[in-house]
């Protein structure tokens, strides 16, 4: 079967930006939604307990420690290294789950855009 041409006119080129400042628009947008989801995250909170309640760790979205609550009888003089293992697995624990409730947040706003090549960072100008 031979191949037939195309014999119709040809298309016209749109003229200006036409999609091109619908997907700025967009862009902004979903920057401004991120800054404000980010300060959003300062006033939310994670909760995390460690050496089965004996330490509690409350920390903000933005991975910032608001508290960190001792039971009285985990303070050992005798054994503060103890006390230091468990308060910096508390510590990494209460990073770890705020990182994650702010990684939710974040990919509710981008759609999972996160797997760009460079990053959103790069995309989006970096709004850490």
């Amino acid at each position: 079967m031979a191949k037939r041409s195309f014999r119709g006119k040809p298309k016209k080129k749109a003229k200006g930006p036409r999609g091109g400042g619908n997907m700025m628009a967009q862009v902004q947008k979903m920057q401004q939604d991120m800054a404000a989801a980010q300060d959003a995250l300062a006033d939310e909170t994670v909760t995390v307990t460690a050496g089965g309640g004996a330490i509690s760790i409350e920390i903000t979205g933005q991975q910032r420690v608001q508290a960190i609550t001792l039971d009285p009888e985990v303070v050992d003089p005798e054994d503060v290294e103890m006390l230091q293992d468990m308060l910096v697995a508390a510590v990494n624990q209460a990073i770890e789950q705020s990182q994650a409730m702010a990684a939710e947040r974040m990919e509710g706003i981008t759609g999972g855009l996160g797997g760009l090549g460079g990053g959103l960072d790069s995309l989006l100008g970096g709004l850490g």
